[in-house]
């Protein structure tokens, strides 16, 4: 079933639109959740959520290509779960150590950019990674987007887990370096 099929379920409130975005996303959807999380419950869960999510926002969204509109929501649901779960005295995950690693590339908190500066701040980035080579790039979205672990971006890559560090190393280096030459805090 093709996207536009499984969008229009949504709008006529076929509950079918939920079994056929299983069908065609649930394991695109689980994967980015259990690599948030790492954990096989959570990721259920958060597989759950997005099918929630997307029956209560479509409508009035027409989203288009669904997969991004899905997996940006699954995204979101995990990091908020990790957030929950690595608060305190609950564990630790990728999450933090991921987002520690980009602190060296961001503005902080007190002079967070409007809405125009957010989407100056995307387009850099995208064509920052575009720029990139392949595997750098792989690596770099695998990590921060996915929060894939170094040692599973080192084993899929078959590349040593020092490898990788310093390909994300230079990848936060170069960015750094353009945010900056784009005139954003960093």
């Amino acid at each position: 079933m093709t996207d536009e099929m499984i969008v229009e379920l949504y709008w006529q409130r076929d509950e079918r639109a939920i079994r056929e975005t299983e069908l065609a996303y649930g394991t695109y959807i689980h994967y980015i959740a259990y690599a948030i999380l790492r954990d096989e419950s959570d990721a259920g869960e958060i597989t759950n959520d997005t099918y929630l999510k997307a029956w209560n926002s479509i409508p009035p969204q027409r989203p288009k290509p669904l997969k991004a509109f899905l997996g940006r929501i699954a995204r979101q649901l995990s990091l908020n779960r990790a957030e929950y779960n690595t608060a305190d005295k609950r564990g630790g995950a990728q999450y933090p150590l991921a987002l520690d690693e980009l602190l060296e590339c961001v503005a902080d908190k007190d002079n967070a950019p409007d809405t125009a500066d957010l989407i100056a701040l995307r387009d850099v980035i995208n064509a920052f990674l575009r720029s990139l080579p392949t595997d750098a790039r792989r690596m770099f979205i695998r990590r921060y987007w996915y929060m894939d672990s170094i040692a599973d971006i080192a084993s899929a890559f078959a590349a040593s887990e020092s490898r990788v560090k310093s390909t994300l190393a230079r990848a936060r280096a170069k960015l750094r370096q353009k945010l900056e030459k784009e005139g954003f805090d960093v």
